[in-house]
C-alpha cells in the first residue's frame, strides 16, 4: 500500500476538524463573492456535520468581497483602507455563509480574533468556552481574523497570513484531530531534475529543506502563500494534529479528503 494511503487512514476516524478556506478558493478574480463554489463547500462541511464531525471554519475573504463593493481593483497599501474593506466585506461573507449554511439546515456562529486574543490567559479562555459551546449546541464557528481592529498584523512580516497561522492557532485551541488548509494549489509542490513540478503526497516532517520547494505566487486579493500553510502545518503537528493541504476549487474536496483519498499533501502529526 502507498504510504499517502495508509497515512490517511485515521481520517475516517477523527472528531473534530478545522476547516481554513483561502480568499482565492472564496472570491472570483473581481473579488466577489463565488457564491457557487461556497455552496459546494458549504454542502460537503454540512454533510461533514450531519455524520457526526465537528467542524470548525476559519473563512478569508472579507478584504476581498470588501474591495469588490467599493470598487477597488488592487489591494489597498494603507492600514485604515484595509480595515475599510474588511468592515464593508465581513457584513457581505457572513451574509452569505448564514443564507446557504442555512439552506443545509445549518446554524452558524461569527467569531471575530486577533493575535492579541492567544496572547492572554482570560481572552484565551474566554475564546475556548464560546466555540466549545458553539459545537455543543450544533453551532458551526466561522472564524475571522478581526482585521477591523488589529493594527499591523494585516500587513506585518508577523501577519496571520491570510489566516493560515490562525487556523493552526485554532487547533491548538480546541485540540483539533486535523487541519485542512483550502486553497487554489493541489498541494505543495517538488520540481525535479526535469523541471517539471509534481505533488508531494505526503511529508512526514516539515525542515529547512521543505520550506525550499515553495514557490510563491503573489494576489491581489489575498497575503498567504505556500510558506505560510507549511508554517502553520508545522505547528498543527507539534500539536498533535495531521493537515492536509488541497486545492479548494476541486469538486468534492472535503468529501474524498475525508474519504482517505490521495488528495492533496497530507503532513503527519508529530510523534506519528
Amino acid at each position: 500500500m502507498k504510504k499517502s494511503l495508509k497515512y490517511r487512514e485515521v481520517i475516517g476516524d477523527v472528531r473534530r476538524v478545522v476547516v481554513k478556506i483561502g480568499s482565492r478558493a472564496l472570491v472570483q478574480r473581481t473579488g466577489r463573492p463565488d457564491v457557487r463554489r461556497m455552496r459546494a463547500l458549504i454542502g460537503e462541511i454540512a454533510t461533514l456535520q450531519k455524520a457526526g464531525k465537528e467542524v470548525v471554519l476559519v473563512s478569508s475573504g472579507a478584504i476581498g468581497a470588501g474591495m469588490e463593493s467599493l470598487g477597488m481593483t488592487k489591494r489597498p497599501t494603507e492600514l485604515p483602507e484595509l480595515q475599510m474593506a474588511a468592515a464593508v466585506g465581513q457584513t457581505r461573507l457572513m451574509s452569505r455563509y448564514e443564507d446557504l449554511f442555512g439552506q443545509q439546515g445549518c446554524k452558524v456562529g461569527q467569531m471575530l480574533l486577533t493575535h492579541d486574543n492567544f496572547l492572554h490567559k482570560v481572552t484565551l479562555t474566554n475564546a475556548r468556552r464560546t466555540m466549545d459551546a458553539l459545537i455543543r449546541n450544533g453551532v458551526i464557528p466561522i472564524i475571522n481574523e478581526n482585521d477591523v481592529v488589529a493594527n499591523e498584523e494585516i500587513r506585518a512580516v508577523a501577519t496571520f497570513g491570510d489566516n493560515d497561522f490562525l487556523a493552526s492557532l485554532v487547533v491548538k485551541l480546541i485540540r483539533a484531530d486535523l487541519l485542512v488548509l483550502l486553497s487554489t494549489v493541489d498541494g505543495v509542490r517538488d520540481t525535479g531534475p526535469t523541471g517539471r513540478s509534481h505533488r508531494v503526497r505526503y511529508l512526514e516532517t516539515i525542515n529547512r529543506a521543505t520550506f525550499k520547494l515553495v514557490r510563491e505566487q503573489e494576489s491581489h486579493l489575498s497575503k498567504g502563500g505556500m510558506a505560510t500553510k507549511l508554517k502553520a502545518a508545522q505547528s498543527a503537528a507539534n500539536a498533535g494534529c495531521a493537515t492536509i493541504i488541497a486545492n479548494g476549487r476541486q469538486a468534492n474536496v472535503l468529501t474524498r479528503i475525508m474519504n482517505g483519498e490521495d488528495v492533496g499533501t497530507i503532513i503527519l502529526a508529530a510523534g506519528l
